[in-house]
């Protein structure tokens, strides 16, 4: 399948190793081991923020393309791409501090070009935004699918977030994947 191989390819993508090593290590410069990356996480939640905070821009943004193509209503679609680009930060410094904590080479791979692919997508909304023009939404909602591939590849064939520490009280879950399978 060609999203399989395209994923794969991006796992691949060694070059991406410097540039992603050099972000990681500044971020964990930033907030490595304190008490706002514990927040930023979700550590206080049990599994990480960033999945939670995307659904906003994401639905948002598509909002935005339904109330301008659907129904060509463009100052709705100007308010919620407005909406959109407020919810996005939060989003963004969850997922930056998400990628901090990655420890294998595909894994950081994938998460730098899902970050890349997301910044092109708030790029091209903002211009939607300031310009008015549709073709930027076009293109913003192309680079949000993108960007929510290689999201869903991160967490799903790759794993990243998953294992996250146990939530205070809650009881012990076995996260092994064969643990729970008879004999």
């Amino acid at each position: 399948m060609l999203t399989h191989r395209l994923f794969r390819a991006v796992e691949r993508l060694s070059r991406l190793d410097d540039p992603t090593d050099k972000a990681v290590r500044a971020i964990r410069r930033a907030v490595g081991g304190t008490a706002v990356e514990r927040a930023l996480r979700g550590t206080w939640l049990g599994h990480p923020v960033h999945p939670l905070l995307i659904l906003a821009p994401i639905g948002a943004y598509t909002c935005a393309a339904v109330a301008d193509f659907a129904f060509g209503d463009r100052e709705t679609a100007h308010r919620f791409t407005g909406v959109g680009l407020l919810a996005t930060p939060p989003a963004v410094v969850t997922g930056l501090v998400e990628l901090s904590t990655l420890t294998d080479a595909p894994s950081r791979r994938v998460g730098l070009v899902h970050a890349a692919a997301n910044a092109v997508a708030s790029t091209c909304f903002l211009a939607a935004y300031v310009t008015g023009r549709r073709k930027w939404s076009v293109l913003g909602l192309a680079a949000v699918g993108a960007g929510g591939a290689l999201g869903g590849h991160l967490s799903y064939a790759l794993g990243a977030g998953v294992g996250r520490e146990p939530v205070e009280g809650a009881p012990e879950v076995e996260t092994s994947p064969t643990g729970n399978l008879p004999g």
